[in-house]
């Protein structure tokens, strides 16, 4: 069942990761209406990262600290997911937001990957 869920899960973020970008795409090219629509979609998404997460984290038989990590970046990721999105629509500056992102990014990449539950690189 784990497996199910981790499947889920990824699928979820990486369909949240592509949207975001094609929505800060929209929004480079003038097409502000299409930026807000595919926004919308993309926050709908975060409930299923949460969700998906939620019953990862709660299927676990013992919670680390490491997974309580993990889900603090995640959560850190999606907040700066929206932070860009709302600062990019407004033609604000998000050079430090990004910076951010890439650390977090970076953060859960290497604790999903290294914790029971993900898939085992290091």
């Amino acid at each position: 069942m784990n497996g199910h869920i981790t499947d889920a899960h990824i699928t979820t973020w990486f369909l949240t990761l592509v949207l975001f970008l094609i929505a800060l795409s929209l929004n480079k090219s003038g097409k502000a209406k299409g930026f807000k629509i595919l926004h919308m979609i993309i926050r709908v998404f975060y409930l299923l990262i949460i969700l998906t997460g939620g019953m990862l984290l709660f299927s676990i038989y013992q919670i680390s600290f490491l997974y309580i990590l993990k889900v603090i970046v995640g959560l850190w990721i999606i907040s700066l997911f929206e932070m860009i999105l709302i600062k990019a629509g407004k033609k604000k500056e998000t050079k430090g937001m990004w910076i951010q992102f890439i650390i977090a990014f970076l953060l859960v990449l290497y604790l999903g990957f290294k914790l029971p539950l993900g898939i085992h690189i290091f």
